[in-house]
């Protein structure tokens, strides 16, 4: 089963179709304060005598701390609510679960950021005594909820802030629903942003809660349905679909789906992993059948990468893996390699000067004409005679779907000419610094708007695009995209990227689709680099052990797609991104 993950635009959908079938919001604004005040007490422990801060902001999210604090004196804590805005400005539920939670006996206060000492503790809680200069148990952030982008203003930033010193100070942060500075769409975070030891998010995740990078806000994220009618999801218009689950929840590795805004085209269908793509065939029984696949790579000096992109193929379960090389780095790829074919490519040009031109296509044909999927780029080299090998290769009548990596990337930029030639069933993968340069921009700019950077790569050619990096996305052509959430630091090697080439042109030549490949592809390349966490828990590893655990992946993704056929779980799950490097994660 597949769930929609809802922008923070399309959850409002979902909030005003719920009202329309006449669930009132006090039903979802009580259940998901039950929700935050059960996740509080597993993941805090007995609430009993604990002193609790909860910050209200003006909406919605300031109404779910509002219930939240009457659950809490309930259960024997000792909650004080800090106002934002005047109580009297409060509207719908959040006014009457605040007027009810303040005829209860919980304080209500003003919150003053510029005044410390009103963020203090009062042990007798009384507003009448003096405050004593004591740090609270746990604070709760219902100061803003996912609408929030942009900078905060001052005096949400003040307020940030003073949240985060009491965080410094030893108090358990719980953030509702999402950290109040943070961009639940984007993943983007307002330098002042609220940094919560645990974020509980109502009924699905959000695009930006998945980007690993949020951990450092979101600490432990924890997913919660509050009671959203199914029939109200369906009459909402979303572009977002959550993939199959994973047994390692505490390594975030939920897939999800993200067609992100009007930047990319609505989908036609949802991209969907389901078990028949998941699953690696058992048969066929001979090479043939299972796939050729033609690596086009290397130069002087750089024979490994298209080394590494035949034995992430083979290790992909290719059935044949022919390497195109340079003469000079036939050698290497034979000493190393002897499971795949080899084609020595002779230099070319005035003196012999180049190790690529245009003429080596014609050279290729017949191997072009054999492979039912090409690698294109590995360690190329960057001078004119890639660019040269793209442009005969696209002019080709007739040829294999491409993957595209490196060097290839590298010839492509700022050439619409080359970009015009592909199609759906080519495969870009870029890492940030080559999309930064196939859009004009910088690697700091790709990066901090990830999802951006991918309508930008997905508008220069109707390709699939795998945008790597922690968190991969990936562009469908007419599909919903794709965020696969892991960051995992076994992937943060060199030559990790080059492997991942080889496994999606296995896929490819095995006769899945450019989306099915890709999505497979990343996520086998995820799993496998998780698995190296157990012998290189510090990192360590190579590539070549990347590729060695890809058979072994195989068993786990379909584990995941069990998962996603048993539907999603109806109680709260948890899930932490990792921390930590993950290039072509």
């Amino acid at each position: 089963m597949f769930a929609p993950v809802p922008t923070p635009a399309e959850m409002a959908d979902w909030d005003r179709a719920a009202a329309a079938l006449g669930l009132p919001e006090e039903v979802l604004m009580e259940n998901a304060a039950r929700a935050a005040f059960a996740a509080l007490r597993r993941h805090y422990g007995p609430l009993r005598g604990a002193r609790v801060l909860l910050v209200m902001g003006g909406g919605n999210n300031g109404g779910d701390a509002a219930c939240l604090a009457r659950h809490l004196l309930d259960a024997g804590a000792l909650p004080r609510v800090l106002h934002t805005r005047p109580l009297s400005a409060a509207r719908g539920a959040a006014r009457r679960y605040a007027l009810l939670a303040r005829r209860l006996g919980v304080p209500f206060a003003p919150a003053r950021p510029e005044r410390p000492a009103a963020w203090a503790w009062s042990p007798a809680l009384s507003v009448s005594r003096a405050v004593s200069d004591i740090v609270p148990d746990i604070v709760v952030d219902g100061l803003l909820g996912t609408g929030f982008s942009g900078p905060l203003r001052p005096a949400e930033a003040a307020v940030a802030a003073r949240i985060n010193a009491l965080a410094g100070a030893g108090s358990f942060i719980l953030a509702l629903d999402v950290p109040s500075g943070f961009d639940a769409g984007s993943g983007r975070a307002a330098p002042d942003a609220v940094r919560a030891t645990l974020t509980v998010t109502f009924q699905a995740p959000k695009p930006g809660l998945l980007v690993p990078e949020a951990a450092a806000h979101t600490g432990r994220l924890e997913v919660c349905p509050i009671g959203i009618p199914a029939a109200a999801r369906a009459a909402a218009s979303y572009r977002l679909w959550r993939g199959p689950a994973s047994a390692q929840s505490a390594d975030a590795t939920d897939v999800f789906t993200v067609s992100r805004g009007p930047d990319l085209p609505r989908p036609r269908r949802a991209r969907r992993l389901d078990r028949a793509e998941a699953v690696a065939s058992s048969g066929p029984a001979h090479k043939g059948e299972a796939g050729r696949v033609l690596v086009i790579g290397g130069s002087e000096g750089m024979s490994g990468a298209p080394r590494l992109a035949a034995l992430g193929a083979l290790r992909g379960g290719a059935g044949l893996v022919e390497a195109a090389v340079p003469v000079a780095s036939m050698p290497e790829v034979r000493a190393e390699l002897p499971e795949a074919l080899t084609v020595a490519l002779p230099r070319v040009g005035e003196n012999h000067a180049a190790e690529w031109a245009a003429r080596h296509v014609d050279l290729l044909a017949p191997a072009l004409a054999s492979a039912r999927a090409a690698v294109v780029g590995p360690g190329m080299g960057r001078d004119n005679g890639a660019g040269d090998v793209l442009t005969a290769l696209l002019g080709l009548p007739a040829r294999p779907p491409l993957v595209l990596d490196a060097d290839a990337l590298y010839a492509l930029a700022g050439r619409p000419d080359l970009l015009a030639g592909l199609g759906g069933r080519d495969v870009l993968t870029p890492h940030p610094g080559e999309a930064a340069r196939l859009l004009g921009l910088s690697a700091a700019d790709v990066q901090a708007d990830r999802f951006g950077a991918l309508a930008a790569l997905a508008a220069l050619a109707p390709a699939v695009w795998v945008l790597k990096g922690a968190g991969t996305l990936i562009a469908c052509p007419g599909e919903a995209s794709i965020i696969v959430p892991y960051n995992v630091p076994q992937l943060a090697v060199g030559g990790s990227g080059d492997v991942l080439a080889g496994l999606i042109g296995a896929l490819l030549a095995a006769g899945r689709t450019a989306p099915d490949a890709a999505c497979v592809g990343v996520h086998l390349h995820a799993l496998a680099g998780l698995a190296l966490a157990g012998p290189y828990p510090r990192r360590g590893n190579g590539p070549r052990d990347i590729a060695a655990a890809l058979p072994g992946a195989w068993p786990l993704l379909e584990t995941l797609s069990r998962g996603a056929e048993r539907g999603p779980r109806p109680s709260c799950h948890s899930h932490t991104p990792r921390r930590g490097g993950g290039e072509p994660c």
